[in-house]
């Protein structure tokens, strides 16, 4: 099977973070293109990848699919011996429904706290909403771990793709020095330590352009 996954700028791309990380625990082979974002020629160049202008996109024999969500599942489909969802129908239900509310909100978190790998300082001011939604964060995590990940350190035991789904939000709260209980703190820590996100944070560090 040919795949290519088109993505953007490692330090500041969320979403295209999503999508690669779950395409690693495939581990199928494939293209990676990387589009730089925020400058003038980058909606035109992404436009002849995506007919939405935004990344991540995954190109396959199958056609051309276009969300992080939508990708997520054509590889848990395309590679069931992957178990890129947790094992046992209770736990594949939480892990949609912990991914589904990834994928539609947490607005305050993502307006004021956006990712930026290479960042570490806290906010002056953490607002009211931003706090809350890490609460809510912090909650889904917990309820996760302790529900479901007795077989290891992440979310549902083994990486999956929740954890694909929530490494971003790890990344933000250690690029922004956010104080967290212990657990999910440790949760951070499993993050950081998972070979596939630190290859993708190694090449965040390495890249050069800043955007204000």
């Amino acid at each position: 099977m040919s795949l290519t996954l088109v993505i953007g700028n490692k330090n500041y791309s969320s979403w295209s973070l999503r999508a690669w990380l779950a395409l690693q625990l495939t581990e199928a082979e494939y293209e990676e293109v990387l589009v730089p974002l925020y400058r003038p020629d980058s909606r035109q160049c992404l436009l002849s990848h995506s007919p939405t202008g935004k990344v991540p996109v995954l190109k396959c024999d199958d056609g051309t699919i276009w969300d992080s969500l939508a990708i997520a599942e054509y590889l848990a489909e395309t590679f069931p011996e992957a178990h890129l969802w947790p094992r046992g129908e209770a736990a594949r239900a939480f892990a949609r429904s912990a991914c589904a509310e990834m994928h539609s909100g947490f607005s305050a978190l993502r307006s004021h706290l956006p990712m930026d790998l290479r960042r570490n300082q806290p906010l002056s001011e953490v607002p009211s909403e931003v706090v809350e939604d890490i609460r809510r964060i912090c909650a889904i995590w917990a309820e996760c771990r302790t529900r479901f990940g007795q077989d290891g350190p992440f979310l549902f035991g083994h990486a999956s793709i929740a954890d694909a789904f929530y490494a971003p939000v790890a990344g933000r709260l250690r690029s922004y020095a956010v104080a967290l209980p212990a657990d999910a703190e440790a949760y951070v820590e499993t993050i950081y330590q998972w070979p596939a996100f630190q290859r993708w944070y190694q090449a965040a560090l390495q890249e050069t352009e800043i955007i204000e």
